[in-house]
This record gives C-alpha cells, sequence and structure tokens, in this order.
C-alpha cells in the first residue's frame, strides 16, 4: 500500500468515527431539551461583562420572558449568554445553556440549570432553532451574526416555519439593516420582504410583547 492510500484510508476510518459522534451529540441534545417548551434563543457577545447596559438589558429581558412563562435557551457562555441564564433563572423559567469546545476553553456560567456540551458547532445550532420559538439578538460579534443569519436563511428557504427575530438595541444594528436595504435589497440579492423578516426594538417590555403575540404560553 502506497503513502497516498494509507492516508486515504486512514482519513475514512477518522470521519467514519466521527458521524458516530456527531449522532451522539444530537442524541444527547435531543434527550435533554425534549421537554423544553416554550423557549427562547438569546444571542449576544461572550465580552460583556455585569454592569455593562446591555448585559443588564439581556438579564432584564430574559427575567420578564422567564415571569411569562418562556424558557431561555443561550450559548451557556460569559457576557450576555450569562446575562441570559441569570435572568431566566431569577424569572423561575428553565435556564439552558448549550456550550462549545473551543480552543480557549468557553467555560460555562453558574446560572444555566441544564447545560449540554457540543464539540459541533451546527449541532449545536440546530438545538438554538429547533427548541425556540424566538430569536432574540444583543449586540454580538461574528458569532452572533452566524446564529442570527443562520436563523433568517432557515426561515428565508422555507426550512423552518417563521418566527420573531428581534435584534435589540437599535443604535447598535441600524447600520447593518440599512445596509441591507441599500445594498443586498437594492441590487435584488434578496427579495423584498426579506428584511421584514428582523424586527429592531430597544426596550425589554417591546421584546416581551412581540414574543407574546407570536407565541401564547
Amino acid at each position: 500500500m502506497n503513502e497516498r492510500q494509507y492516508l486515504i484510508d486512514a482519513m475514512t476510518v477518522q470521519d467514519s468515527w466521527r458521524l458516530f459522534k456527531i449522532m451522539a451529540e444530537f442524541v444527547d441534545g435531543f434527550d435533554l431539551l425534549a421537554d423544553i417548551y416554550p423557549a427562547v434563543s438569546m444571542f449576544g457577545s461572550a465580552r460583556v461583562r455585569p454592569g455593562d447596559p446591555d448585559y443588564e438589558r439581556a438579564v432584564e429581558i430574559a427575567r420578564k420572558l422567564a415571569q411569562e412563562g418562556y424558557n431561555i435557551i443561550t450559548g451557556g457562555g460569559p457576557g450576555i449568554m450569562e446575562a441570559g441564564n441569570k435572568g431566566a433563572r431569577e424569572g423561575g423559567a428553565r435556564s439552558v445553556g448549550l456550550n462549545i469546545e473551543l480552543p480557549m476553553e468557553q467555560e460555562g456560567n453558574p446560572y444555566a440549570d441544564v447545560q449540554v456540551k457540543f464539540k459541533y458547532f451546527f449541532v449545536r445550532k440546530v438545538m438554538f432553532v429547533k427548541y425556540a420559538q424566538a430569536y432574540v439578538g444583543m449586540p454580538g460579534g461574528f458569532g452572533t451574526l452566524d446564529e442570527i443569519f443562520e436563523s433568517l436563511t432557515l426561515m428565508q428557504t422555507k426550512r423552518i416555519k417563521p418566527f420573531p427575530v428581534i435584534l435589540v438595541g437599535s443604535d447598535y444594528w441600524n447600520g447593518l439593516l440599512q445596509w441591507i436595504q441599500d445594498t443586498l435589497l437594492a441590487r435584488h440579492l434578496i427579495s423584498p420582504d426579506d428584511p421584514d423578516l428582523v424586527t429592531v426594538v430597544d426596550e425589554p417590555d417591546e421584546v416581551v410583547h412581540l414574543i407574546k403575540k407570536f407565541v401564547i404560553v
């Protein structure tokens, strides 16, 4: 057997075992989250800390949603994720953290009562969508944008039923939405009604009101 064939065979074996690991992550997620309903997935920066206005606003949003009967799902880490889990616990709802293994390991926050750890980002993102009836996006970076646009793409392509995607903080999000209007829509790269998949608000009560209109507990 030449070296090239040996490497191909080794990669095939590794990929086959990887499939079992991926399947195991799906099974664990499905088992642990099966009774989480209704739920709202919250996203945002891992870099903000308690006392930051965005952190405190995320706590308030999660707490008010929890008091209305909505469970909260976050990425399970620090920052906005921690704030969402903290608010869920304060409001008396299930507080779910879907953590991810990273090279610089992301530590789980202490407020997640239900914790699931993932190695594969795409499995984790399936859980965010499958068990949520709404998305709330706080200010964040590439990860937050990835999670928001994933949901929009799935709705745009009718892979999932439409649900509220609410971005909190007009000063943060309006520039992005204006670019979508001025560039994507102007060049006919999206449909005229695609921007309507997103709503931007500033106040926690607005978030709760929009979700209650769509998801009755």
